[in-house]
């Protein structure tokens, strides 16, 4: 656990800390404030990315599925009765 000031002075050491050691917290005047986190596991963490054109065609490996979106379910009006 780093405290804000020492973590702001030794920030290679938290980084380094950070690469070798895992998530690193940050404190401000005693309360947990931050954490500091590998690149390869903050994208674990986060939600993957809504599909569009520009990722499908950015993307280092071929992505066909999801391609369209699901359609809403057909909805259908009651047939008119006629007397």
């Amino acid at each position: 656990m780093w405290q804000a000031r020492e973590a702001k002075t030794r920030f290679g050491a938290l980084l380094d800390a950070s690469i070798e050691e895992g998530p690193q917290i940050v404190t401000r005047r005693g309360v947990e404030t931050a954490v500091l986190v590998p690149i390869d596991q903050w994208r674990r963490l986060r939600p993957p990315a809504k599909s569009n054109l520009k990722n499908i065609l950015l993307a280092p490996e071929p992505r066909t599925e999801n391609l369209v979106p699901p359609r809403a379910p057909l909805r259908m009006r009651p047939a008119p009765t006629f007397d």
